[in-house]
């Protein structure tokens, strides 16, 4: 059965990011994203695939794109989400988004891993609300970057069960 994982890092209005990059450098939430998700298959759209520019190594990249004969050498490209989860050994997948993917992959998710930082930034695009009816925090992690000042937590939550 799969797992599946939204990962995502937000400001304190739920930003994500704007013009398709983030608006912040934080190297802490970077370093935890990739000892997080290496090893795991990650599913994300093309945009934020695009955005990146590259297959992320040590992980089975899943890239959604409406267009069927969009591809890239190194990824696997499918239509939709159902199709992505229906893939062969995808275990314990990771969305890394963007936007419409976190909101499709919200209401099947089993857990989220966000880097919640406590600052606002200007964004265009925005992680779906959270009901904390259906979430519950298990963990928090919090630090202060020195680098830029902001504070931030690695925050887990995972779906009520019920």
């Amino acid at each position: 059965m799969t797992t599946l994982t939204l990962i995502v890092a937000t400001d304190n209005a739920g930003g994500i990011g704007i013009r398709n990059t983030l608006p912040w450098k934080l190297p802490e939430d970077l370093a935890h994203f990739k000892r997080t998700t290496t090893g795991h298959p990650i599913l994300m759209g093309r945009k934020t695939f695009e955005s990146i520019g590259r297959p992320l190594p040590n992980r089975r990249n899943i890239v959604i794109s409406r267009n069927p004969d969009w591809q890239h050498e190194g990824v696997e490209t499918v239509t939709s989400l159902q199709a992505a989860l229906a893939l062969p050994e995808a275990a314990d997948v990771f969305v890394i988004g963007g936007a419409e993917i976190y909101r499709l992959a919200l209401p099947l998710a089993d857990r989220l891993i966000v880097t919640e930082i406590a600052q606002r930034f200007d964004c265009d695009a925005f992680f779906p609300p959270v009901d904390p009816a259906q979430w519950q925090e298990t963990a928090r992690d919090t630090h202060h970057a020195s680098s830029n000042g902001f504070d931030f937590a690695f925050v887990t939550y995972q779906r009520q069960k019920g």
